[in-house]
């Protein structure tokens, strides 16, 4: 069973990474990053989450975020059942989807949905060194992805001026 992290300060700012099941490649498809987007602009207008930072690779996701209205684990429990569940549906009402037969036998078993890995890979961030290593990281996942040659040229990247989340800390 894979470690599962846990969020031990609920206001804190974190560095989360959720990755899909058996690291299926699904976000390359802009049907499904579109469903994440509008999720954690849902999250930011109806749950207080703030995101500083994120990119959608093909297969995970690595966010930068804190809430300090609701519970932060709860908001990422509730992000990750809700896009789940909108994903498959997005991919079985797909009649584009080449994979289509395929995503829906790995990602779904005996009528559960089994989209993201169980729990998140979550580490605080306390210091500005370490906020600076995580956001480089953001940045050059792409990069060392092999998908850019530079990380601007990525679409699914957003993060703030570090000199403006270093005063989050």
């Amino acid at each position: 069973m894979a470690q599962t992290y846990r969020v031990y300060d609920q206001e804190g700012l974190y560095f989360i990474t959720c990755t899909v099941h058996q690291w299926v490649d699904v976000f390359t498809r802009k049907i499904y990053t579109d469903i994440l987007l509008d999720s954690l602009r849902y999250c930011q207008t109806n749950k207080g989450l703030e995101v500083f930072a994120w990119v959608i690779m093909s297969n995970h996701i690595h966010l930068i975020i804190r809430s300090k209205e609701n519970k932060l684990s709860d908001i990422i429990r509730d992000f990750k059942k809700h896009t789940s569940k909108k994903i498959m549906e997005a991919i079985e009402l797909n009649q584009q989807e080449s994979r289509q037969k395929w995503l829906l036998w790995l990602l779904k078993k005996d009528g559960h949905i089994w989209f993201w890995q169980e729990g998140y890979h979550g580490e605080e961030i306390q210091t500005p060194e370490f906020l600076k290593s995580k956001i480089e990281y953001i940045h050059l996942n792409p990069v060392r992805a092999g998908i850019v040659e530079k990380e601007e040229e990525y679409l699914l990247i957003v993060a703030v001026i570090y000199m403006v989340l270093e005063k989050v800390l």
